[in-house]
């Protein structure tokens, strides 16, 4: 087993070693449900990869506890419920999307006595309206897209155990729904999932993953991720044909989608390409646990941080 200077590089075979139940607690049906539009994820997967992740992320809810039992007797004070925040980063169309809400339900079904929450990044993007304003609606997805301001909020009143509200994003309109919100009400675990979950806006001086008790980089190769997102682009297209109201709508029309690709593989150039390279992939090596996916989606290597 190979390392790097952080990280034990970890092969498959040797990480599916460190669970040996062999317990999945979920149906295929239930997995094809949780699945992204293009994502490809087997029971094998869940039994090789993510059950040996959710039991080490007992281990680290163990290790969290029992530091906040320390803190508390310390403080002679009592015993608060302290969420235990995990945080999924990577690229656009990597497949983060389907491992976030895979570990809800695997984590759910491991402590059926914890409140398991998951929200996204997305709904803190700013309004098309607001973007527009700025002068940045090219730019969405971009650090200065977000309102960092309110998901650090939002963030802080997670761990305090404050009742929080999360803006609800579409992707069929391609826009903050408005007077929409998830509600996280003092979970035990709560998932944050998006592309900037690991990055320093240039306006805080917080990073979110200050608020993390783990987290995770779903990594690829820029070129299988560049066709996973115009195989994705396409299944938007055909879901798209008959709804005049999704944002796909125009462009799923007969004799407009080779141009609706000319358009996608722009937007993959200009935006999502330079995105990659100049804010996201730069925060890999800020996670906890890299996991490293083949061309095929089939996960072959995990980068586990040694401290």
């Amino acid at each position: 087993m190979k390392e790097s200077l952080n990280y034990f590089k970890i092969p498959r075979a040797k990480w599916r070693e460190y669970y040996e139940k062999n317990i999945v607690p979920l149906t295929l049906e239930e997995l094809e449900r949780i699945k992204s539009l293009n994502d490809r994820i087997s029971m094998k997967d869940v039994q090789e990869i993510y059950m040996p992740l959710v039991y080490y992320l007992e281990m680290q809810l163990n290790v969290q506890r029992f530091k906040q039992e320390q803190t508390a007797r310390f403080l002679d004070k009592p015993m608060t419920n302290v969420p235990f925040v995990i945080g999924i980063a990577g690229s656009v169309a990597v497949g983060k999307s389907t491992t976030a809400r895979l570990l809800k339900i695997l984590l759910k079904e491991a402590f059926p006595g914890k409140k398991v929450q998951l929200i996204t990044t997305d709904g803190f993007l700013y309004p098309n309206a607001k973007l527009k304003e700025l002068g940045i609606l090219e730019r969405k997805g971009f650090p200065e897209s977000y309102d960092m301001e309110e998901l650090i909020t939002f963030m802080d009143k997670v761990k305090n155990g404050e009742k929080a509200s999360a803006p609800v994003y579409s992707h069929q309109v391609y826009d903050i729904i408005p007077n929409r919100y998830d509600i996280v009400d003092n979970p035990n675990i709560l998932i944050v999932e998006g592309i900037n979950v690991l990055q320093l806006p240039s306006n805080q001086r917080i990073y979110v993953s200050d608020y993390f008790d783990f987290s995770i980089y779903v990594d690829a190769h820029e070129k299988d991720i560049k066709k996973w997102y115009l195989e994705r682009f396409e299944m938007l297209l055909d879901g798209a044909f008959n709804d005049p109201h999704n944002y796909y709508y125009s462009l799923a029309q007969s004799g407009k989608r080779d141009e609706a690709f000319e358009i996608a593989k722009e937007t993959w150039r200009k935006v999502n390409h330079v995105n990659l390279r100049d804010y996201i992939l730069p925060t890999k090596n800020r996670a906890d646990l890299i996991i490293e996916k083949g061309h095929d989606h089939i996960i072959n290597e995990l980068l586990l941080r040694k401290y």
